[in-house]
């Protein structure tokens, strides 16, 4: 069983600055699980265009509002609590966030953690 209190990873190795905002990568690839498990806070009024290519991510939102849009369709999705989205497609995909967002997200393959975003918005596989 692997047991986890957010407060302890705050500021260690897997608390992460990303562009922004901040993701807590609570369950990594060490953990052995076949996922990764991100607690991820969006700063208001942000605009951030992500494509993840090697990874399936699937997302919950906890907290806060904004907008979703598919940049390869044009769809647009409201974001509000209790939302799920999955990226199972490799979606190029933009978050506008109106309010501060939190968001639950899994990905698979699992991040080890230490991951940045490149220029496409994606992570590499490591």
């Amino acid at each position: 069983m692997i047991v986890t209190y957010k407060e302890d990873l705050i500021g260690g190795p897997r608390h992460r600055k990303v562009s922004t905002g901040t993701s807590l990568r609570m369950l990594t690839r060490e953990d052995g699980v076949g996922f990764s498990f991100h607690d991820t806070e969006l700063e208001a009024g942000t605009t951030t265009t992500l494509q993840y290519k090697n990874h399936i991510e699937a997302n919950y939102i906890i907290d806060g509002t904004g907008e979703l849009e598919n940049l390869e369709t044009g769809e647009k999705f409201e974001v509000r609590p209790g939302m799920t989205y999955t990226l199972d497609k490799h979606d190029r995909h933009q978050m506008r966030s109106h309010t501060k967002l939190r968001i639950i997200c899994v990905f698979t393959p699992s991040l080890v953690g230490t991951e940045v975003h490149d220029e496409d918005g994606s992570y590499p596989l490591l």
